[in-house]
């Protein structure tokens, strides 16, 4: 009788990657790891020196230590900045977000003609911001535009919306949301999509309420998908410039002129560029510290397993 012990598999060890393998995979991702180093990391590292110095674009760098930084204290246009770039993402993020998730579970529903609605709610992310900053200032402009010629038409005045100071930012804002609500869309459709229909059927069966499976089911099964749209968007909004060039180069008053528009001011317009590196390095500051924060709160994410 053959002994089990013997003709038995010996598990095999793990075996440790040889040094002619390991120099292949290095070979491999050099051109990735040399574009990421070159300009991704020399970039940020520059920018960060750059920082404490003084530096006008035309003469040599003079090293002035932590006085960038210690000057953004007293710059109200700085510090009016930051506070127009909070204003705007609280305009921006909250209505994108509830918006694009509504559209989501409309055309995750069976309705008619729902591929064609999708890709109509994306066009507006695949043109230039450029293009319809220019266009979106036409329809707000307050003298010759057609949303006060249409108001006009019911004996209503309209805004000043772009040389308003208060409704300046809400009009960016809004222009924003219409261009990427669409392809955040996107992003929450994959994730409803990829919840087990099976739950679905078990909360009928229970007699739940669709309120109730929206609450149970689908938003805790959404956080993946809402961790990145958020993370997304959020930098996205921290760093926008395209439309605030375009339709009101941070007027009227400095009402619109976020950080990143303020940093472009103080690089091309006055020159400054050391304390314009020192204001790129408070925005990734504030955006590294509102994603670590993020990342935290959807630390705990729902899944479902079925084996």
């Amino acid at each position: 009788m053959p002994n089990l012990l013997e003709t038995a598999p010996r598990p095999r060890s793990r075996q440790r990657p040889r040094p002619r393998a390991i120099l292949e995979a290095y070979a491999m991702l050099a051109p990735s790891l040399l574009g990421f180093a070159v300009f991704l990391i020399a970039p940020i590292v520059i920018v960060v020196l750059l920082s404490f110095y003084d530096w006008n674009l035309l003469s040599d760098p003079e090293f002035i230590g932590l006085e960038n930084y210690r000057e953004l204290a007293g710059d109200e246009r700085a510090l009016k900045s930051i506070g127009n770039t909070f204003y705007y993402v609280l305009l921006n993020i909250p209505a994108q977000t509830v918006l694009a998730l509504l559209l989501a579970l409309a055309l995750n529903a069976k309705i008619k003609a729902r591929n064609a609605f999708r890709v109509l709610y994306v066009l507006p992310w695949m043109a230039m911001p450029v293009a319809l900053g220019v266009i979106w200032r036409w329809v707000f402009d307050p003298q010759y535009g057609a949303l006060n010629r249409f108001l006009d038409l019911f004996g209503i005045d309209g805004a000043a919306w772009l040389t308003d100071s208060t409704w300046a930012m809400p009009v960016i804002a809004s222009v924003n949301v219409w261009q990427y609500t669409g392809y955040t869309m996107l992003f929450f459709l994959a994730g409803l999509q990829a919840i087990p229909a099976q739950l679905y059927e078990a909360a009928d069966v229970d007699g739940a309420s669709p309120l109730h499976r929206f609450f149970a089911i689908t938003l805790p099964l959404l956080r993946p998908a809402m961790l990145f749209v958020l993370i997304t968007s959020v930098i996205g909004s921290f760093q926008v410039f395209d439309t605030i060039h375009v339709m009101t180069a941070g007027g009227p008053a400095g009402s619109t002129a976020t950080l990143n528009y303020q940093i472009y001011l103080e690089s091309f317009t006055q020159r400054n560029a050391g304390y314009a590196a020192m204001l790129a390095v408070v925005l990734f500051a504030i955006i590294a510290l509102i994603t670590i924060a993020q990342a935290a709160f959807f630390r705990k994410r729902t899944t479902y397993d079925f084996s």
